[in-house]
């Protein structure tokens, strides 16, 4: 538990902070500098040789349901070990996180674990507290896409942003393909078999831990070279010289030989232009051309990257690079008068920064008191406010006539009971 804790508050114990992303979940407690657990988004289940994905928009909610109450109850009782009656809940959420998962969240934590509040949180929003910062243009380099918020004066300008299907998993697949393509595994047999050979697909974790542990982005001016060499129709590009090979002990007995080529190539998919010439960095550029034009100046030269992609090497310098190479060219230059653009460099690793605006925020005890939906509101209305719901009814017509509408929440300070 947190040191001191109940101290200053009111007697209130500290909020649960739950980072529920679609590869890792981040989850600890308000107040502290870093999360206690990061697992991954996934349970075991006894009939299924694969563990089973938690966050998935795509099935019927009562799988996600029964999916969602036993991760929770990892999370609760093996990993942060308190009671969830007793503390609020802030989740950190994206903003485009369907309507029924949220509500299905929600379900679990006041149904099955009767928790006191909840606030859903949006990512964007949460990293610019970790930076006492009010406006930004935030990119989040996740798992299954990357997406781009900008947001002023502390309001998201939900009509600019941007997303692309770019992320972890889209390496992920462009890694395994090349490795079953190009790579070999010396076992106790024999050497230089070839990988299919061995073992038909390889597990993502492993794919992963390659990844981090080998694959880096290379400069813009390497990156064009290898990108010239990738589409060479008639042959006349020359790739630059590649990194030295790397051998993986895939167990006791096998080691992959993962050659040169792979570890930069892969990455590239993040910045080649496809059909629509759209990347990760024309991402940040098309959404600053929607935005108002007088917030330009001050969204460009506050640009703020989260995300476990953005955690490769040169992620960050190679943006910046292809952002400044990028905006010479006809299609911006003639749109976005400024040129100045710059990074912020927030206090935790890319991954946890969502995380650790949330906790700032969980902290903050009168503020989550009047922000968090309570219990009886939620056993009164049977649903979550939502703002990307449009056909929320108003709260008067929510009650009977004459009947006081539930409080939102109790204020932290209050003396009701």
């Amino acid at each position: 538990m947190p040191l001191y804790e109940g101290l200053g508050s009111g007697g209130e114990k500290t909020a649960v902070v739950i980072d529920l992303g679609e590869a890792f979940t981040k989850c600890g407690f308000a107040g502290e500098t870093g999360p206690r657990c990061i697992i991954p988004s996934e349970i075991k289940k006894p009939d299924v040789a694969k563990p089973v994905k938690v966050v998935q928009y795509n099935i019927n909610t009562e799988e996600l349901y029964s999916y969602l109450k036993e991760f929770i109850h990892m999370l609760y009782f093996r990993h942060l070990l308190v009671n969830p009656r007793d503390r609020r809940v802030v989740i950190i959420e994206s903003v485009l996180c369907p309507s029924h998962f949220r509500d299905t969240l929600t379900r679990v934590l006041f149904k099955h674990f009767e928790v006191p509040s909840v606030l859903f949180a949006p990512s964007h929003l949460m990293s610019l507290l970790t930076l006492g910062i009010n406006s930004a243009m935030v990119l989040d380099c996740g798992y299954a896409e990357s997406l781009v918020l900008p947001i002023y004066e502390g309001i998201p300008i939900l009509s600019c942003w941007g997303s692309l299907p770019l992320g972890g998993k889209a390496i992920h697949k462009e890694l395994e393909y090349q490795l079953l393509e190009q790579c070999t595994v010396d076992t106790g047999l024999a050497k230089g078999q070839s990988l299919p050979s061995v073992m038909g697909s390889v597990p993502e974790d492993i794919v992963e831990d390659i990844k981090v542990r080998t694959c880096f982005v290379s400069d813009l001016q390497r990156g064009l070279k290898i990108q010239a060499a990738k589409f060479n129709i008639d042959g006349s590009a020359e790739r630059p010289s590649p990194p030295p090979d790397v051998d993986y002990p895939l167990d006791g007995e096998k080691i992959l030989h993962v050659v040169g080529p792979i570890r930069d190539s892969v990455v590239e998919i993040l910045f080649e232009q496809d059909n629509e010439e759209t990347s990760v960095a024309t991402l940040i550029l098309d959404s600053l051309i929607q935005c108002p034009i007088d917030t330009r100046k001050q969204l460009a030269e506050n640009l703020v990257v989260i995300g476990g992609t953005a955690m490769l090497p040169g992620f960050l310098h190679r943006l910046m690079a292809e952002i400044r190479y990028l905006v010479e060219k006809p299609k911006y230059k003639e749109a976005l008068a400024t040129k100045t653009f710059r990074i912020h460099t927030p206090p935790a690793k890319p991954n946890c920064v969502a995380w650790l605006g949330g906790a700032i925020f969980g902290a903050l005890q009168d503020i989550l008191g009047s922000r968090s939906v309570s219990r009886e509101y939620y056993s009164q209305t049977g649903r979550i406010p939502d703002w990307c719901c449009l056909n929320n009814p108003p709260l008067e017509m929510m009650f009977d006539v004459g009947k006081a509408p539930p409080p939102l929440m109790k204020r932290a300070f209050s003396t009701e009971k």
